[in-house]
């Protein structure tokens, strides 16, 4: 597929990941699915930056190591006191490639003074070299993970040559007020497919599927109040255009 403009490329790995099916969410039982789902790739890209004037965009994800899972036992936090003993399936030993771009968020018209396109993707990309502005986790803070720049689609992946693998209707992404203009939240699913180890995410307003969730308030941001301007920003970075 043709590179979108404010295009990143990274790698991602970790030990463990967990990317959880809601159908083994709420019973303390968890079970990741087998690939990435878009909601937990957006979370890695935020990590390496974000700011409310824009939103990114996954564009599709390459599988590189061979899909493996193991079983753990683990004790969740009760807040109700107790000892409580869980099983988690995790995948094992995960390493993929990613590809994401940025789009202005254009339900915050107050940070249209913030939309300084080069500025953005200039911090973007120098803290992707970083390793990050927060801890990247792969679905679960119980699955650390670290990212690096690479051209998307280099070197050999496990499943190259695999052909096409239907995974069904699977958790896309939350729709977030700040987001969407409206103020609740909803969950989107939408069938996923993997051909040759690549993953092509459907955009998110394309996801036919969505449960309500709650009602949802937006949280308020203005330049020079809560919000560093992205000029200062890159000031203080020493970044450059």
């Amino acid at each position: 597929m043709p590179k979108p403009r404010n295009s990143i490329e990274f790698k991602v790995w970790g030990r463990y990941a967990l990317f959880t099916d809601p159908l083994t969410k709420v019973g303390g039982e968890k079970c990741s699915y087998h690939v990435p789902t878009y909601e937990a790739l957006k979370g890695v890209v935020k990590s390496i930056y974000w700011k409310p004037t824009l939103i990114w965009i996954i564009d599709e994800v390459r599988v590189m190591k061979r899909i493996r899972t193991q079983t753990k036992g683990t004790k969740p936090q009760e807040f109700s006191g107790g000892n409580t003993l869980a099983i988690y399936t995790f995948l094992a030993d995960v390493e993929y490639q990613v590809r994401a771009h940025f789009e202005w968020n254009e339900h915050r018209a107050a940070l249209s003074v913030d939309r300084v396109e080069g500025k953005h993707y200039a911090i973007a990309r120098r803290m992707l070299e970083r390793g990050g502005r927060q801890d990247i986790f792969l679905g679960t803070r119980d699955c650390q993970a670290y990212v690096e720049p690479c051209e998307f689609g280099s070197g050999t992946g496990a499943l190259d040559g695999a052909s096409e693998l239907a995974f069904g209707l699977m958790f896309h992404g939350f729709d977030y007020p700040d987001e969407t203009g409206d103020d609740k939240l909803h969950a989107r699913f939408h069938p996923t497919t993997m051909i040759d180890g690549v993953v092509r995410f459907e955009r998110p307003e394309n996801c036919r599927h969505r449960k309500f969730v709650r009602a949802m308030t937006v949280k308020p941001f203005g330049a020079g109040q809560n919000l560093l301007p992205v000029e200062e920003e890159a000031a203080a970075l020493g970044v450059l255009e």
